[in-house]
């Protein structure tokens, strides 16, 4: 059995179809901050072996090893990206916590 189960994706609040579009969204936002921080990795090649292996460290390992359909079925299920039914706005956006700036005067 797979885990997550579409139910627990869902959450009785989404059918299969948004499931999957959002899933495939979420997929294609992780497919490109790997492909522009690994961009960023090779400018950064000096050609010395040892710092280049360090260079592609500096790349997420979530990125780099696991595919970008399960990174994203898992954001999904921890929290990290919700899915979102307004016309106008990102069918996925990524969970950011606010934070209360206070102005002195």
């Amino acid at each position: 059995m797979l885990h997550p189960t579409i139910k627990d994706l869902t959450k009785e609040e989404y059918n299969r179809y948004e499931l999957t579009l959002a899933t495939a969204k979420c997929a294609r936002m992780l497919t490109d901050e790997y492909v522009k921080q690994r961009e960023e990795a090779e400018k950064s090649m000096t050609g010395n072996k040892d710092s280049d292996r360090n260079l592609m460290n500096s790349i997420d390992k979530d990125l780099k090893d696991e595919k970008a359909i399960k990174n994203a079925i898992t954001r999904f299920y921890d929290g990290r990206y919700e899915i979102y039914r307004e016309e106008n706005a990102p069918a996925v956006e990524e969970v950011v916590e606010e934070t209360a700036e206070t102005t002195e005067e």
